[in-house]
């Protein structure tokens, strides 16, 4: 069996920053009430029509790709994690295999949520184990500014979500580092704690029109905060116990923890149950805010173009989401 290891890791987020400040203009909130209960200081929302999930999920693989020393063409498949692709269908992996101009790889799109970037990593692993594929490239990118709720009714959700892409390149390896192992977990029975429910396939476009009675809101993400807060730092460390023990390692083994960038409150919670210090963990959400599936490659890619990860590092990755979905991936870098 191969071994999968990241060869190149690529990020990318608009050039439109909007503060706390900003938001405090078109919305009943303030820096300090954002700050206190999210960590969140600024994030970037797409003011250009044109710019697409797909085209800035582009822009990502192609500095992974650079990034990997590899020609484009050299991919030989796709796998595309995002809650909001460009189109219902086609998914928008395929869009990416037609941007980057390569050969006609096979691409599959994920969607899960917060989670969609371990999914994606771990179905590129397990490709790349099999000998069915050599070079894969995973990508999670979302446009969220498009579809929140920009009202004081809203600003609980809206506050929290960012735009943005990340990408990695996993390849064959020879040696013993790369991905050790993923762990991938569900519970569908509170889906509807965290989602956007319309449009649906029993709510379609006539419906949506002939409904007098809905104010716009069920068109919006809707999340339980408090529900979805408990249970994530409670999934979150199992995963991550689960991950080590997988691999006889311990909380001490841990180089770097990038968890999925939902709030920093959970993310420091974690850091305070596992005691590890501040140089063991890496979190960027004060500047982009929450970018689900891109999350964790934009996370992964800053604290490795920040020299924060090195040759032979315990690098353990974990994510909680709708769905619920949950999933962790421990690699040696």
């Amino acid at each position: 069996m191969f071994n999968s290891i990241i060869k190149g890791l690529g990020f990318y987020v608009p050039d439109n920053v909007v503060s706390n400040d900003d938001l405090s203009k078109i919305m009943d909130t303030s820096d300090e009430w954002i700050r206190e209960r999210t960590g969140i200081e600024q994030r970037r929302w797409v003011n250009d029509k044109k710019l697409t999930t797909s085209m800035m999920g582009t822009y990502a693989a192609k500095n992974a790709i650079k990034d990997a020393n590899i020609d484009k063409n050299d991919i030989d498949f796709i796998v595309f994690a995002t809650l909001s692709p460009d189109y219902y269908f086609p998914g928008s992996g395929v869009l990416l295999q037609r941007n980057l101009e390569i050969k006609e790889v096979g691409a599959l799109d994920v969607r899960n949520q917060c989670s969609g970037f371990i999914y994606a990593l771990s179905i590129a692993d397990q490709y790349i184990k099999s000998g069915m594929y050599k070079n894969i490239l995973v990508v999670g990118s979302e446009i969220h500014s498009g579809a929140l709720d920009k009202t004081s009714r809203g600003r609980s959700v809206s506050v929290i979500f960012g735009d943005g892409a990340g990408a990695a390149v996993l390849s064959r390896g020879n040696d013993k580092s790369g991905i050790l192992s993923t762990h991938l977990h569900s519970e569908g029975k509170f889906a509807e704690e965290l989602a956007v429910i319309k449009p649906a396939t029993t709510f379609w476009i006539d419906k949506i029109i002939n409904d007098e009675n809905d104010d716009g809101s069920s068109y919006s993400p809707y999340m339980n905060g408090n529900f979805v807060f408990k249970n994530a730092v409670v999934r979150f460390e199992q995963v991550i116990f689960e991950a080590l023990n997988h691999s006889n390692l311990k909380k001490e083994d841990i180089s770097l923890l990038i968890t999925h960038q939902a709030n920093l409150r959970i993310s420091q919670y974690i850091q305070k149950r596992l005691n590890l210090s501040d140089s063991q963990v890496f979190n960027n959400i004060m500047k982009y805010g929450n970018t689900t599936a891109a999350s964790i490659p934009i996370a992964l890619t800053e604290a490795y173009q920040s020299s924060l990860i090195k040759k032979g590092d315990i690098v353990l990755l974990a994510a909680f989401g709708s769905g619920f979905t949950w999933g962790s991936a421990l690699i040696k870098w």
